[in-house]
């Protein structure tokens, strides 16, 4: 902050101004440790924050977890209790990319304000990774085929094709179609990423993409000194990318030349074992790492099929809705504080979201049952394009199983409910049928399992199935925050019980 002037607030006299400089001393910035440790009958998905203008380079675009995104139409209805506070029912749908929330293609002003908040500095937030979590020990991330000699193709859905002239995008201001194409290195020994330099509305924002994917890695993967070249406020790539595609300089050639500097720079540090070593330190991913990376494999695979979510038949138990990234994270990482070696289960795992974010954020083994068959092609398609994006990434992942078909019938997870130590059920819209049917599959679970639900398993009325589940659950209630389920923006009840 440094010494500033000040004019004091006093009465005006006779052809005199008085002025007072006064002294503030600068707030001391913590240093940020080396590579800093992280701070259902639906699917389950994760948050994205729709900024409400256009792409800003000033100050910076945050990694941090999206908390909104427009997520799938929902015919889920909300409590009284919902109502009672304004949320009522949102019949809300995602759109088909929801990278890109911008109205127009135009860019932002230049940043050359140095008047942005403490919460936007990467070294200060990086600390703050690791003040609530515990570590497992366990937990080993670095992907064993990430960082061999040998460059992997991770066969992955690159941004180009989803995005680009060739599906009718047209090129950022300041680009002409022929110096759109870019390629972008990720943390591995991988193939780079395709992008093209467009814009369209709903389609993956392809400069918006690489700076985070930049931001993340130097978070992430990288010492301080090292991250500075990346994230540095005044010189760094990052940097370089934001002035040259600001409003006020749009300069395409120096955006495309602050990225390759930046690739080379990367792989420099990935073939001489920096990136590998740094991984090696740390056991768990940042939740805003697990998203964002999570996000790409979404908008990849399901966001351009979206549509196909909303068929399905009214009044049923195969209704569709999503509990959001920063709800998974409180329920398994906060609050059954799972780890590498337990198993986690979605009864009814629409496209297979927690089913992926379990495997990723926690690295434990992870499994999910669906049986509407439009949710269960895209859950197989976000599996193959998640395996690809860990290799990318080089994160090791949890084992991850999606099971098609009725879970109150399947013989795979029939058998993996007596291992699981987390049970998750959107049981939001299910009928009172076939919430006495889990009851009666919750009485093979072994003792200390918890089942996280929408609806308590127990109530108040005097029936032989409750007298059941009042005698094998202990039952705690929970109040969920808002935005944190795709079919409301309201706050929400849970219940995580507890096998007797």
């Amino acid at each position: 902050m440094g010494i500033f002037s000040q004019k004091s607030k006093v009465k005006p006299a006779p052809q005199e101004v008085r002025v007072e400089k006064v002294r503030v001393p600068a707030k001391p910035r913590p240093s940020r440790p080396g590579l800093a440790p992280n701070s259902s009958s639906s699917s389950n998905n994760g948050p994205r924050k729709p900024t409400s203008g256009p792409y800003s380079a000033s100050p910076r675009p945050s990694p941090k977890p999206r908390l909104s995104r427009p997520t799938s139409a929902s015919p889920y209805p909300s409590s009284a209790d919902e109502q009672r506070r304004g949320g009522g029912v949102l019949a809300r749908k995602r759109k088909n990319i929801t990278s890109t929330p911008r109205d127009s293609p135009a860019f932002g002003n230049d940043s050359d304000d140095d008047d942005n908040d403490e919460d936007d500095d990467p070294f200060r937030k990086r600390i703050r990774h690791s003040e609530t979590r515990s570590v497992d020990l366990n937990r080993k991330l670095r992907h064993k085929k990430a960082f061999g000699d040998e460059v992997r193709d991770p066969r992955m859905i690159h941004a180009a094709d989803i995005a680009s002239v060739a599906t009718k995008c047209p090129p950022i201001q300041g680009a002409n179609p022929e110096e759109v194409a870019i390629e972008l290195q990720y943390p591995s020994r991988c193939t780079r990423e395709r992008y093209e330099l467009v814009w369209q509305k709903d389609k993956i924002d392809a400069v918006k993409d690489i700076l985070s994917v930049l931001e993340h890695v130097a978070e992430t993967y990288l010492t301080d000194d090292e991250a500075k070249p990346f994230i540095d406020h005044n010189a760094s790539f990052k940097r370089q990318m934001e002035r040259a595609i600001s409003e006020n300089y749009r300069d395409v050639a120096v955006f495309r030349t602050a990225l390759q500097n930046y690739n080379d720079k990367l792989l420099q540090l990935v073939e001489n074992g920096t990136v590998a070593r740094n991984i090696d330190e740390n056991h768990h991913l940042p939740p805003s790492l697990v998203s964002f990376i999570l996000n790409q494999i979404y908008d990849r695979t399901v966001a351009p099929k979206v549509e196909m979510l909303t068929k399905y038949e009214m009044g049923s138990d195969n209704v569709y809705g999503e509990l959001l990234h920063p709800f998974i994270t409180k329920l398994l990482v906060e609050q059954t504080k799972m780890t590498s070696d337990q198993v986690f289960i979605d009864l009814g795992s629409g496209v297979g979201n927690v089913v992926l974010q379990a495997a990723l954020e926690i690295g434990c083994r992870s499994y999910g049952c669906e049986m509407m068959e439009n949710a269960c092609n895209l859950a197989e398609a976000q599996e193959k394009e998640f395996k690809s994006r860990c290799l990318l990434w080089g994160v090791a992942h949890g084992r991850v199983h999606l099971e098609r078909g009725d879970f109150r019938t399947n013989a795979k997870i029939l058998e993996k409910l007596k291992e699981a130590d987390v049970i998750l059920v959107n049981n939001k819209a299910f009928t009172s049928t076939l919430n006495d049917a889990l009851i009666n599959m919750f009485l093979d679970l072994k003792k200390g399992c918890k089942i996280i639900s929408l609806k308590s398993f127990v109530h108040e009325n005097k029936t032989a199935i409750n007298d059941v589940a009042n005698s094998i659950l202990d039952v705690e209630h929970y109040r969920y925050h808002q935005n944190w389920v795709s079919w409301a923006a309201s706050e929400g009840d849970y219940y995580i019980s507890t096998k007797k």
